[in-house]
């Protein structure tokens, strides 16, 4: 039987509780009592004390979804998965869906855009050079090289900590010698298969991200049984091949890809069972910034009006235990999250 659980009844503070009663979700802030546990049709509710009983799968998931997530150290940064931190959104395409052109061709400008994020609380500055909205012309990857190489070399000589958005290894590849850190593919490294060699050969940390088609672009759908469980299944197999071809499980991260062939019930369904994708073992990424499914439920609200519902997302992460908040906004998610945090940090000494 496939056996998945789900973090449940999540509790202020395990002072004062039995032992044995809470358990700690991924090392971070937040403390849960019982696990929603699903299985071939079946769905009950099991309080963390009875997990022992439900065999070895739900031990691995257990041991997985409660174990803390180690820091990434890139030089002379640390990126801390011990609470939610923000990776602000830094494009430099002209087609982008919510920011495209506002810094191609300027280097100089998309940089003081990066350092800005970087100085209203971002850990982490996400660079990239070709859109992946529906639709998008695909760049040729020297194109894309010569975009991001410039932004990312000013942006790491500043002292920022920088990912590159890219599906291609010659992107990649020029992107880490520029100073970058951390590479996040949306393909789940199978678009270019040769930025699997890039990732294992350099050690650079990395992204996974589900899409239903990821050789084609990302956007297909032939529709899901139930999205939650099979998006698990598939990022949990592709951590287990990325990681069978060299590249070290703590320096994997996972994204369920919202919006990616999704439909609007299908993103609902993935935000609300997130805590469940810490059954991977990986950090989790949410990238849910300005998107669709905002407009979808505020009266088809444009792009540049969705900051009450992006920020509702990314308050939603933080509670789900997610560690990385990707954001267009930066200073108004990191106004909200130490807002948050300053709300758990009380609650856990009562």
């Amino acid at each position: 039987m496939t056996l998945y659980l789900r973090p449940v009844h999540f509790v202020d503070t395990p002072v004062g509780l039995p032992d044995g009663a809470a358990a700690r979700l991924a090392g971070g802030m937040q403390w849960f009592a019982a696990y929603e546990v699903t299985g071939d049709g079946e769905r009950r509710v099991v309080p963390v004390s009875g997990v022992a009983a439900l065999g070895e799968r739900a031990a691995l998931l257990h041991a997985r979804i409660t174990a803390p997530r180690a820091p990434w150290v890139l030089g002379g940064r640390t990126l801390r998965f011990d609470q939610p931190q923000v990776a602000g959104i830094l494009n430099v395409t002209p087609d982008s869906f919510s920011d495209g052109g506002a810094h191609v061709d300027d280097p100089a400008g998309a940089a003081a855009a990066g350092m800005a994020m970087a100085a209203a609380g971002a850990a982490l500055i996400d660079v990239g050079g070709e859109s992946t909205r529906p639709g998008a012309a695909l760049v040729w990857e020297e194109d894309e090289a010569r975009r991001v190489a410039p932004v990312v070399e000013r942006l790491a000589r500043g002292g920022a900590l920088v990912s590159i958005d890219t599906r291609k290894a010659p992107v990649a590849e020029a992107a880490l010698a520029a100073g970058a850190g951390i590479v996040n593919d949306v393909s789940a490294l199978l678009w270019d298969e040769r930025t699997l060699d890039v990732v294992a050969r350099t050690g650079a940390p990395v992204i996974l991200m589900h899409s239903p088609d990821p050789k084609q672009g990302g956007h297909g759908r032939d529709g899901y049984r139930d999205v939650v469980t099979e998006v698990f299944d598939w990022l949990e197999a592709r951590v287990d091949a990325v990681v069978a071809a060299g590249v070290e499980r703590a320096r994997v991260m996972i994204d369920p890809g919202i919006g990616f062939g999704k439909s609007l019930a299908d993103n609902l369904a993935l935000i609300n069972a997130l805590a469940l994708f810490h059954g991977i073992g990986c950090p989790i990424m949410l990238g849910a910034s300005r998107k669709r499914l905002i407009g979808a439920l505020s009266n088809e609200a444009p792009v540049a009006e969705r900051l009450g519902g992006s920020i509702a997302l990314a308050v939603m992460g933080a509670a789900a235990g997610v560690q990385l908040l990707r954001v267009h906004d930066v200073a108004e998610t990191v106004q909200a999250l130490r807002v948050w945090r300053g709300l758990r940090d009380r609650a856990l000494i009562g």
